[in-house]
C-alpha cells in the first residue's frame, strides 16, 4: 500500500495487494486502512465525465471520474498503467482515472471543476503509479493531442508525459507524487507491460 505522507485521505493499492476488482481483496485492503469496505466506483470508459456519488457500489453512469461530500464514503478508481489522482479538501474528496484519452478530454480539470461547484474547498491532490514519460511511447495520433508534453522515452522514442498533463489541470494545487512507473519498476500491475487484466486502486475518503 502506499500512502501519500501529508494527506491522511488517500491510498493506491499495489500488486501485492491484489486485483482490486476483487471484493475480498477490497475488503482486505480496506482493513488496513481502517475505512469501510464498501467503496463506490465508476464504469470507466476513457471519458472526462465526472459523477457525484452519494452511496457505495458501482454507479449507473459510465465515467471516469467521482467525487462525494458523505464523510466515511471511500471513492475509488482502478488502473494498470493509466494515472489514478485522488483529490481532497474541506466537504469532499474525488478521485479520476486518466489515460491519454480521458487526460487529453480534462477528465482531471473537469473533476476539480465539479468538486469546486459542489461547494468543497480544494487543499490538495495525490497521483498514484503510472506509466511515466520514460515508457510511455506513443504514435503521432496521440503526440498531436499533448504537444506541450511530448518528450522522449529511454529508448528515443516519441513519448508523452501524462504527470505534467495531470499537473496542469491540477492548477495550484500541492500534489504528491508516487513517482513510481508501473511499466518498468516492479511491485505494480501494467496492462502495456503484459496485457494484464488486473487491476490497482486509487482511493480517497474524508471523515468530516
Amino acid at each position: 500500500m502506499i500512502r501519500p505522507i501529508p494527506w491522511p485521505g488517500a491510498a493506491f493499492t499495489r500488486a501485492v495487494d491484489g486485483d482490486q476488482r476483487n471484493r475480498a481483496n477490497r475488503a482486505a485492503a480496506s482493513a488496513v486502512l481502517g475505512i469501510s469496505g464498501d467503496w463506490a466506483r465508476v464504469k470507466q470508459v476513457h471519458s472526462n465525465r465526472v459523477v457525484e456519488v452519494t452511496a457505495s457500489g458501482l454507479a449507473a453512469e459510465k465515467a471516469d471520474g467521482l467525487f462525494t461530500k458523505v464523510p466515511g464514503l471511500p471513492v475509488s478508481v482502478l488502473t494498470a498503467d493509466c494515472l489514478a489522482v485522488v483529490i481532497g479538501g474541506a466537504g469532499g474528496v474525488g478521485a479520476a482515472h486518466a489515460g491519454w484519452k480521458g487526460m487529453a478530454a480534462g477528465v482531471v480539470a473537469n473533476l476539480g471543476k465539479r468538486m469546486r461547484s459542489a461547494g468543497i474547498h480544494l487543499a490538495w491532490a495525490a497521483v498514484g503509479p503510472f506509466i511515466g514519460p520514460c515508457c510511455f511511447e506513443v504514435g503521432p495520433e496521440v503526440a498531436v493531442r499533448f504537444p506541450k508534453q511530448v518528450t522522449r522515452s529511454r529508448r528515443g522514442e516519441i513519448a508523452v508525459d501524462l504527470g505534467r498533463a495531470a499537473a496542469e489541470q491540477l492548477d495550484d494545487l500541492p500534489i504528491w507524487w508516487s513517482e513510481r512507473c508501473t511499466l518498468h519498476q516492479s511491485g505494480c500491475f501494467s496492462h502495456r507491460g503484459g496485457g494484464t487484466p488486473r487491476r490497482m486502486a486509487a482511493i480517497g475518503w474524508f471523515t468530516s
